[in-house]
């Protein structure tokens, strides 16, 4: 269909759209074509052109528009957090829900109430510029902070830190970075993901590091093609092309190091979901499963259609909302067949997504944590946060 539009035989037409708005993006493609075509590049190529070219409903514009002027700001992502605080914290998120109240929302906004992470009572605050290692130095690495993540998934990005530190890495973090432009690049707005991996690049350079370290499978796939998204700027392409070179998913550079902090063990079996945008996008698939199996005691489970997407896919779930649930829903009959006392991924989207499932078959209290939180506590020999607690 894309070559076809390519070519002039087909329009680009509101039919075109509808189809290119289908698609998941979860590159589950990638890992099934023979060829080794890299339809990630086409997919974001197209839906680049399907935004300048082809109309959308004002509705549907807007709340568009809605979503990309808040996701990539972290600012506006905590002023949003405190009414979500006192709206969670007082008991009215829980009574809402448990009325038929929240059903009367448009699907869009009823999917927003249901997606709501839980909000940290230390959301403002944010990690320090540089953490120095516990053990030999061994490498200087930069740490992507991340927007949602910095914002609702502190927890995890501190834990990526002390890991980092005890496997002998300086850690620098840049106080200026900004959003990398993944959603805005996944949904064909080009330009601006353009302009925010241009300050991206910047930033790091800055920083003067070895590596650039990501924990959230969709900002890591997207910094990773920055030499593609600049290949036509004389200015950049080399500069992101350099960038991307030097950027790694937390569990391949955990890999490459020798480990150095002892693992204690974690007496409890897990399901580990592969997050999309790492197993089909990055081709990452060994290596968390190999980091977890490092850690003593620990059962890492199979899930059943491993490659299937949960759904969640940049804010496919937030703007298509029923064909999400039916996926998320699978992914969850899946993950409960394992019988694990616990949900593992690798990207705070698939993690949210996942928690919404689990709760429309009541069981709010199954705790889902990301990989890194699992290695952080086996090297501090400390209880897994969460566990026994409701998310």
């Amino acid at each position: 269909m894309m070559k076809k539009s390519a070519q002039g035989e087909a329009p680009l037409d509101q039919r075109f759209r509808l189809h290119m708005d289908n698609c998941l993006g979860c590159m589950a493609c990638m890992t099934a074509c023979p060829s080794g075509v890299q339809y990630n590049k086409l997919i974001e190529d197209t839906r680049a052109q399907v935004e300048r070219n082809i109309p959308r409903k004002t509705s549907d514009s807007l709340f568009r528009k809605l979503l990309f002027a808040t996701f990539p700001y972290v600012k506006r992502l905590r002023l949003l957090a405190l009414p979500m605080l006192i709206y969670q914290r007082t008991g009215l998120q829980k009574l809402l829900r448990a009325t038929s109240l929240l059903r009367l929302l448009p699907k869009r906004l009823a999917q927003m109430e249901a997606l709501l992470p839980r909000v940290p009572r230390g959301f403002l605050q944010g990690l320090p510029a540089r953490v120095t290692p516990t053990t030999a130095p061994r490498r200087r690495v930069g740490m992507l902070s991340g927007c949602v993540q910095q914002v609702f998934f502190q927890h995890v990005n501190q834990a990526t830190a002390r890991v980092l530190a005890a496997e002998g890495c300086e850690v620098v973090i840049p106080q200026a970075q900004q959003c990398c432009g993944a959603l805005m690049l996944h949904s064909g707005l080009d330009e601006q993901a353009a302009a925010l991996a241009r300050t991206m690049i910047a930033t790091f350079e800055a920083a003067n590091v070895d590596t650039v370290v990501i924990n959230a499978a969709g900002c890591g796939s997207t910094m990773k093609e920055y030499g593609h998204l600049l290949r036509d700027d004389p200015a950049w392409a080399a500069r992101a092309a350099a960038f991307s070179a030097k950027c790694k998913d937390i569990s391949e550079i955990l890999c490459e190091l020798p480990a150095l902090a002892t693992r204690h063990a974690l007496p409890m079996r897990v399901a580990y979901h592969d997050a999309c945008h790492l197993r089909h996008a990055q081709a990452i698939h060994a290596e968390p499963r190999r980091l977890l199996a490092g850690i003593p005691e620990l059962e890492v489970a199979e899930v059943d259609e491993a490659s299937l997407c949960c759904g969640s896919a940049g804010v496919y779930n937030l703007l298509n909302p029923e064909p999400a649930n039916q996926l998320g829903d699978r992914k969850v009959e899946n993950l409960l067949a394992t019988k694990a006392e616990a949900v593992i991924s690798a990207n705070p989207g698939c993690l949210l997504q996942l928690m919404s499932g689990l709760r429309r078959r009541g069981l709010d209290a199954m705790p889902t944590f990301h990989m890194v939180e699992l290695l952080d506590a086996s090297i501090r020999n400390a209880p897994l946060a969460g566990m026994g607690k409701k998310q």
